[in-house]
């Protein structure tokens, strides 16, 4: 038990620097290289959060919406820039069409069909991107592009699950092992989730972990106990201050965050729209696909959270917990079960899309937090992998063995999505076996 607390408390402490700052920093970068491919991938997200669509707001299903977008977005770019395989269908695109109307278009028909009561807003957004690109027949063939990319992205998602009510159970009391809402959820997080068919395999469950959370009575569970519950109560005394600003950082909304850190790494690597639209396609179907996969493991196994287990100490059978009924955690527990961690199957996904997109773990990362007020930098995205198995134990959401399952999952969604989709051009067409 020991050594398990020490490996966390050895987390590397990424950078920190002011909010204000860092917002200074990316304003003058939008200045010089924003794009639209950034610049609709932020009214997304935006859009999204402000929408009433079911899921839209919630802090890893707002991936599911944004994932359209930049497929859309993409394949618009694609059928006119050409240089990579398009994913799962061909757009026709007149020589000398605009992509940058092609990619705001495709954006726009997608949001407005995902987000309707969000019209108004997205409209204005419409118009001013529009106006600053030049009329002619490229712009009006560009448009074209973008329409008929979105239409065909909207049939071919359609009935794909996103957001249909999917019945789930759960005990009215404490059950050993069993999830129940905890302090402050008032309603389940995007259950259908787990249910949705993914964009790039077929089976919701196709990533499933090979092996169920540790069995109560074993070492295993009791470590994995004792150890978030040191570290990551509220008054906790062994978790340090800078754990401490750690496990509250990463409470922020998770797609609002790595959405801004593309969107300035993008502008960092002076990305032109071909590149940011590949990036984020990648990015965010990586995203959705391990949000999907996590859902699907979280409501099948059903496991109970922290809070629940060890304020229900006494009845797990394993005589290493001790209940401690007055328990809180650092952070307020997200609404749904909690094996495996989603914060990990989605970093996972994320860290490997990177990794196989720029060909190095050595990619220069920025990530803010408005919870905090701080921004932490990153080498490479094994650094930040790191930060996230620390930071879900100082907050008191997770046990290790949840966030080493999340990692893995995630890793085999974004191998999945990189060995199959967005790769260089081919004079023959990809298998469909998917």
């Amino acid at each position: 038990m020991k050594t398990r607390i020490i490996e966390s408390l050895r987390s590397p402490l990424a950078v920190k620097l002011s909010i204000a700052i860092w917002f200074a920093l990316l304003v003058h970068s939008q200045l010089q290289a924003q794009n639209v491919v950034t610049q609709w991938n932020d009214i997304a997200i935006t859009q999204a959060r402000a929408s009433t669509a079911p899921g839209a707001t919630s802090a890893g299903a707002t991936s599911l919406y944004v994932a359209y977008v930049e497929l859309a977005v993409y394949n618009s770019v694609v059928a006119i820039e050409g240089h990579f395989e398009p994913y799962e269908y061909t757009v026709p695109a007149a020589k000398g069409s605009s992509p940058d109307a092609a990619a705001v278009e495709a954006a726009y028909r997608m949001l407005l069909h995902l987000l309707p009561d969000r019209a108004t807003a997205l409209t204005a957004a419409y118009s001013l991107s529009m106006a600053a690109i030049p009329d002619g027949p490229s712009k009006t063939a560009g448009q074209s592009v973008g329409l008929f990319s979105a239409n065909t992205l909207i049939s071919l998602r359609a009935g794909d699950g996103l957001g249909v009510p999917w019945p789930y159970s759960y005990p009215s009391t404490p059950e050993p092992g069993v999830y129940i809402p905890t302090p402050g959820v008032t309603s389940l997080v995007t259950p259908w989730a787990g249910q949705m068919r993914p964009f790039t395999f077929n089976n919701p469950a196709q990533f499933l972990p090979d092996e169920p959370p540790p069995a109560l009575r074993s070492r295993e569970w009791a470590e994995d106990y004792n150890e978030v519950k040191l570290l990551g109560a509220v008054d906790s005394t062994v978790r340090t201050p800078a754990q401490t600003e750690i496990g509250l950082f990463w409470t922020d909304h998770t797609t609002t965050q790595y959405g801004r850190m593309l969107q300035l790494l993008a502008m960092q690597e002076n990305m032109n729209l071909l590149d940011s639209s590949r990036l984020m396609a990648m990015s965010f179907t990586s995203l959705a696909d391990a949000y999907i996969g996590c859902f699907n493991a979280k409501y099948h196994f059903s496991f109970w959270r922290p809070v629940t287990a060890i304020r229900n100490g006494d009845i797990d059978g394993n005589e290493l917990t001790v209940a401690d009924p007055a328990w809180t955690p650092l952070g307020v527990t997200p609404g749904h079960p909690e094996y495996p961690a989603a914060h990990a199957c989605l970093t996972g996904s994320l860290a490997n899309t990177l990794e196989q997109y720029f060909g190095t773990p050595r990619v220069h990362l920025t990530v803010s937090s408005a919870v905090t007020n701080t921004t932490h930098y990153f080498q490479n995205v094994h650094e930040l992998e790191r930060e996230i198995e620390g930071a879900r134990i100082y907050a008191g959401f997770h046990y290790h063995h949840s966030l080493v399952q999340g990692f893995l999952l995630g890793h085999k969604v974004s191998q999945n999505v990189t060995a199959k989709y967005f790769g260089p051009e081919r004079s023959h067409h990809k298998d469909e076996d998917r």
